[in-house]
Protein backbone atom coordinates (compact mmCIF):
# COMPACT_ATOMS: atom_id res chain seq x y z
CA UNK A 1 0.00 0.00 0.00
CA UNK A 2 1.15 3.20 -0.71
CA UNK A 3 2.28 6.27 1.98
CA UNK A 4 0.89 9.24 1.93
CA UNK A 5 3.87 11.20 0.87
CA UNK A 6 3.75 8.91 -2.43
CA UNK A 7 0.53 9.25 -3.25
CA UNK A 8 1.34 13.59 -2.84
CA UNK A 9 4.27 12.84 -5.08
CA UNK A 10 2.57 10.92 -7.81
CA UNK A 11 -0.32 13.78 -7.67
CA UNK A 12 2.47 16.37 -7.91
CA UNK A 13 3.64 15.14 -10.75
CA UNK A 14 0.52 14.24 -13.22
CA UNK A 15 -0.59 17.84 -12.16
CA UNK A 16 2.76 19.43 -13.25
CA UNK A 17 2.59 17.04 -15.97
CA UNK A 18 -0.98 18.24 -17.30
CA UNK A 19 0.06 21.80 -16.49
CA UNK A 20 -2.92 22.36 -13.78
CA UNK A 21 -0.25 22.60 -10.89
CA UNK A 22 1.43 25.74 -12.56
CA UNK A 23 -2.16 27.28 -13.24
CA UNK A 24 -3.65 26.87 -10.10
CA UNK A 25 -0.42 28.40 -8.55
CA UNK A 26 -1.01 31.23 -10.49
CA UNK A 27 -4.43 31.87 -10.22
CA UNK A 28 -3.46 31.49 -6.18
CA UNK A 29 -1.22 34.33 -6.49
CA UNK A 30 -3.07 36.27 -8.13
CA UNK A 31 -6.15 35.67 -5.77
CA UNK A 32 -3.35 36.73 -2.81
CA UNK A 33 -2.69 39.81 -4.83
CA UNK A 34 -6.27 40.76 -5.16
CA UNK A 35 -6.91 40.08 -1.48
CA UNK A 36 -4.11 42.44 -0.62
CA UNK A 37 -4.89 45.22 -2.89
CA UNK A 38 -6.36 48.12 -1.30
CA UNK A 39 -10.10 48.53 -2.20
CA UNK A 40 -10.56 51.65 -0.40
CA UNK A 41 -8.20 53.24 -2.71
CA UNK A 42 -9.71 53.11 -6.33
CA UNK A 43 -7.63 52.44 -9.29
CA UNK A 44 -7.54 54.82 -12.11
CA UNK A 45 -9.51 54.51 -15.26
CA UNK A 46 -7.37 52.79 -17.71
CA UNK A 47 -7.27 54.68 -21.14
CA UNK A 48 -8.14 52.90 -24.30
CA UNK A 49 -4.21 53.03 -25.31
CA UNK A 50 -3.18 51.38 -22.02
CA UNK A 51 -6.04 49.08 -22.24
CA UNK A 52 -4.68 48.19 -25.65
CA UNK A 53 -0.95 47.87 -24.25
CA UNK A 54 -2.42 45.27 -22.10
CA UNK A 55 -4.02 43.11 -24.20
CA UNK A 56 -0.81 43.62 -26.45
CA UNK A 57 1.27 42.27 -23.66
CA UNK A 58 -1.31 39.49 -23.27
CA UNK A 59 -1.46 38.18 -26.65
CA UNK A 60 2.48 37.87 -26.46
CA UNK A 61 2.22 36.02 -23.51
CA UNK A 62 -0.33 33.45 -25.08
CA UNK A 63 1.58 33.24 -27.76
CA UNK A 64 4.73 32.35 -26.15
CA UNK A 65 3.18 30.06 -23.79
CA UNK A 66 3.61 32.08 -20.59
CA UNK A 67 0.53 30.44 -19.60
CA UNK A 68 0.80 31.29 -16.03
CA UNK A 69 1.90 34.76 -16.23
CA UNK A 70 -1.21 35.36 -18.80
CA UNK A 71 -3.50 34.06 -16.58
CA UNK A 72 -1.93 35.86 -13.82
CA UNK A 73 -2.56 38.99 -16.05
CA UNK A 74 -5.66 37.84 -17.04
CA UNK A 75 -6.94 37.86 -13.79
CA UNK A 76 -6.17 41.38 -13.02
CA UNK A 77 -7.86 42.32 -16.00
CA UNK A 78 -10.92 40.41 -14.92
CA UNK A 79 -10.74 42.42 -11.63
CA UNK A 80 -10.62 45.44 -13.04
CA UNK A 81 -13.41 44.39 -15.74
CA UNK A 82 -15.70 43.83 -12.72
CA UNK A 83 -15.31 47.26 -11.25
CA UNK A 84 -16.73 48.88 -14.65
CA UNK A 85 -14.39 48.15 -17.10
CA UNK A 86 -15.62 46.17 -20.49
CA UNK A 87 -13.44 44.92 -22.78
CA UNK A 88 -14.20 45.21 -26.56
CA UNK A 89 -11.54 43.14 -27.89
CA UNK A 90 -13.32 43.55 -31.57
CA UNK A 91 -12.37 47.36 -31.54
CA UNK A 92 -8.48 46.37 -30.64
CA UNK A 93 -7.68 44.54 -33.98
CA UNK A 94 -5.18 42.25 -32.75
CA UNK A 95 -4.42 38.64 -33.94
CA UNK A 96 -7.15 36.00 -33.74
CA UNK A 97 -5.01 33.30 -33.57
CA UNK A 98 -4.64 33.66 -29.95
CA UNK A 99 -7.57 33.08 -27.72
CA UNK A 100 -8.22 33.40 -23.78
Amino acid sequence: MATVAELKAVLKDTLEKRGVLGHLKARIRAEVFSALDDESEPRPSLSQENFLINELIREYLEFNKYKYTASVLIAEEHLRQEQGRGSDAESLHTSPSVQR
